[in-house]
């Protein structure tokens, strides 16, 4: 099991990875300032983690009203994926729109961009993770019977 600073270690070390890639390669694409895009990346980072907090809250409160508990199989995990990224690009579209002075359109390609560079980033970051710091394996405490 991870620890919590190596958990920690992991997130920022994720997020400020993420983020450097991703500004200098959507500078580059779109040949746009790489600070106003750091700003846009960052804001939408922080958006993103404040849209899960309350989003899971309310997933959690409705799905409990509907089945009477919170157990979540495959589908409905599937659906709560979804959910999240289509609330998450509705409170995204406009604002990347407005900020970099493009069009709905044009902010739709961007975002689904983006969510696809971070599905894959995530894949790699956390295979070179879990190579460079691998988990200590805990030796199972010994049964005092023995």
């Amino acid at each position: 099991m991870r620890t919590t600073f190596d958990r920690l270690r992991h997130t920022i070390c994720f997020e400020l990875i993420g983020l450097a890639i991703l500004t200098l390669g959507i500078a580059k694409l779109i040949n746009m300032d790489m600070t106003k895009i750091g700003v846009l990346a960052v804001a939408f980072s922080i958006i993103a983690t404040v849209w899960n907090y309350f989003y899971n809250i309310l997933f959690d409160k409705e799905m409990l009203k509907h089945t009477g508990q919170l157990n979540k199989t495959v589908a409905i995990r599937i659906f709560h994926a979804c959910l999240f990224e289509a609330g998450l690009l509705v409170i995204t579209l406009p604002i990347m729109a407005w900020w970099l002075e493009i069009g709905l359109m044009e902010a739709f390609i961007l975002d689904l961009g983006m969510a696809l560079f971070y599905l894959i980033y995530a894949f790699v970051y956390n295979l070179a993770y879990d190579r460079i710091f691998p988990v200590s394996q805990a030796k199972p405490a010994l049964d005092s019977q023995s």
